[in-house]
């Protein structure tokens, strides 16, 4: 990898947590039990599958018994989510992925405990979303794992309201993340585990990897006209 550790601890600055979002009806933990509840209940019997193309790869925050390899088909992920907090501010935004229509996406297939797979969920839940509103971006999709389809339960599929007006280019993603960072940490920070513990599992997303070339391209630019 062209981007380190060094060059995204440039990026790490102190940003103060913005406090609760006004756009939000925020769920207690009772909430998030009761919708994890919801979801066990539409995936029937056997278990329940969560697919995880980003951060969760690398940050799940729920604990799971088994993960393989999948393959989201009509799917695929991509820097389009505005951000202007979490790992952005309102004066630099930054961008997470999501996944959008069309193409193909590799990620990992996390199986739940069968014994806790509620109270997994909802930590899952509870750390991918904010309030109740967030809910319209989770979502079932199949993936295949081999020879299997499995349904597998996935966040922050097509977020419409967070779009730029349009997709952002490398060249635009890659100045972005470069200099965004938010009270969770930098995009910097964001592309580099992503695309580390992608390559970890064998899985190379070639944009992903040009992304991350050209962020420490711009972090090295930038480190240069500050010395």
């Amino acid at each position: 990898m062209s981007l380190t550790a060094e060059m995204v601890a440039l990026c790490e600055r102190l940003v103060p947590d913005p406090g609760p979002r006004p756009d939000l009806t925020y769920l207690d933990e009772a909430g998030y039990l009761a919708l994890a509840r919801e979801y066990v209940q539409q995936n029937g019997s056997g278990p329940l599958w969560v697919f995880a193309y980003g951060s969760l790869i690398w940050n799940p925050g729920f604990t799971s018994v088994e993960h393989q390899h999948g393959i989201a088909h009509g799917w695929h992920r991509q820097f389009s989510m505005k951000l202007t907090r979490w790992r952005g501010t309102p004066e630099q935004p930054g961008l997470m992925l999501a996944l959008e229509r069309g193409g193909s996406c590799d990620g990992i297939l996390f199986r739940l405990p069968e014994a806790s797979t509620v109270e997994e969920l909802a930590r899952a839940l509870q750390r991918e979303t904010d309030g109740h509103e967030d809910i319209a971006y989770v979502r079932w999709i199949n993936v295949r794992s081999g020879a299997e389809i499995r349904r597998a339960l996935v966040f922050w599929a097509h977020p419409k309201g967070f779009h730029l007006p349009e997709p952002p280019t490398l060249d635009l993603a890659a100045h972005m993340l470069a200099r965004a960072c938010g009270h969770m940490g930098s995009g910097a920070a964001y592309l580099y585990n992503t695309v580390a513990k992608l390559a970890e599992h064998g899985i190379y997303d070639r944009n992903l990897w040009r992304l991350q070339q050209m962020v420490a391209a711009e972090i090295m630019a930038m480190d240069n006209r500050r010395a």
